[in-house]
């Protein structure tokens, strides 16, 4: 049996490192920032911070080689989902080594590829590039790919945009040229409460609601039966309503029912054309009969998340490139969402998903990273690198 192969001592070096900071998005990024920006700018990397409004989390671009000619950027985000509730068998938040897997929280999703990045820089420092190496780390990506957006506002005002980006999501390092895109909310169904045996007095927030749900229901069967991308294992986009909950008592009329619902679509469809159906029919058919009882009551839509589809061609020269630095002939789609599309639509440029790791270890108690998946992301930089000299 050939041995996996071992990514090199300063990937290692950095991913113990990371997994050392808890940048679970609740929390403060800086001081992993503060030790990437003081590791980078002593390799000669030009680094820039773009923080949120509190200045306690902070994005940071940094730039190998010219800056004057349109180069690549490797992306990720610093954040982790929390681990409250997990079942751990080793401290998340200090790399633990078994065999050929290590395991932390974020190995996967998405420090392993930043790792990578620290560990190649050395390298790229010494390179004499012609095009620019750009690394680009967010924060908040889960929380609805939030921290980027700062930063890609910015290099957007720039009259020099990059020429590509590269998120190193975990693929398995398989050349992901799509995803969906994808639009959440929080709604809100206020009704009126009553003596259930005065029922036809009062608005019933859980029968409204209900009649929410039944028209998103009609919307994923249409969408079922519309566009599709075979390219997905979902070929078509979908609505879903994830949670929903209400009432008190079965002799109360239910005040507040509430849910949690998303659209998740292909190219051919738009997100935002949905949810204003959606609002439409609360709106024009649902509001109109509430108030008719009682004019306080209402339905309330609040974002939870919004973020753009990836849709690169597989004949861009860009996919081309980077099935070269994984050594692959082929792409795929795949179901979850990144930061991915924000590049493309903020700045304009074709953006691929490629990076070290399984999804299916992604938000799991004892996450781990396969040690040649490290290494095949470190060849696959190395390769871009042979490209930008």
């Amino acid at each position: 049996m050939t041995a996996p192969l071992r990514p090199g001592p300063d990937t290692i070096t950095a991913l113990d490192h990371l997994i050392g900071f808890d940048t679970t998005s609740r929390n403060s990024n800086i001081a992993l920032i503060d030790w990437a920006e003081a590791e980078l700018t002593a390799l000669g990397a030009r680094c820039e911070r773009v923080f949120d409004t509190t200045g306690t989390k902070a994005s940071l671009w940094a730039t190998f080689g010219p800056t004057d000619t349109p180069g690549w950027v490797l992306s990720g985000h610093t954040d982790t989902v929390p681990v409250d509730g997990q079942d751990w068998a080793t401290d998340p938040h200090k790399l633990h080594a078994d065999g050929d897997y290590l395991y932390g929280r974020g190995t996967c999703d998405m420090k392993g590829f930043l790792a990578c990045c620290m560990g190649m820089a050395p390298k790229i420092s010494k390179m004499d590039l012609r095009v620019p190496i750009h690394f680009a780390f967010s924060y908040d990506e889960e929380l609805g790919c939030i921290g980027v957006r700062g930063l890609l506002e910015d290099l957007a005002s720039r009259p020099v945009k990059p020429l590509a980006c590269v998120v190193g999501e975990p693929t398995s390092m398989a050349v992901v040229i799509g995803h969906k895109s994808k639009r959440s909310f929080y709604v809100t169904v206020k009704g009126t409460p009553g003596h259930s045996s005065r029922a036809p007095e009062f608005v019933n927030a859980v029968e409204y609601g209900a009649r929410l749900i039944v028209k998103m229901q009609e919307i994923g069967r249409r969408l079922g039966a519309g566009a599709s991308d075979t390219m997905y294992d979902i070929p078509h986009s979908t609505a879903h309503v994830g949670t929903g909950h209400g009432g008190t008592a079965l002799n109360i009329v239910p005040e507040v029912f509430e849910m949690d619902l998303e659209f998740r679509t292909i190219a051919a469809d738009d997100p935002d054309a949905l949810a204003d159906e959606l609002k439409a029919y609360a709106s024009d058919v649902l509001l109109p009969e509430m108030r008719a009882v009682d004019t306080s009551a209402d339905i309330v839509f609040t974002p939870l998340a919004a973020f753009p589809g990836v849709d690169t061609a597989q004949d861009d020269p860009v996919a081309k490139s980077a099935m070269r630095f994984a050594g692959s002939n082929e792409v795929k789609k795949v179901a979850f969402g990144t930061e991915g599309g924000l590049f493309q639509t903020i700045l304009g440029i074709p953006t691929i998903i490629c990076g070290p790791g399984s999804i299916a270890q992604a938000h799991r108690p004892n996450e781990f990273i396969a040690v040649d998946q490290l290494a095949r992301c470190e060849t696959f930089i190395d390769r871009l690198i042979e490209e930008c000299v």
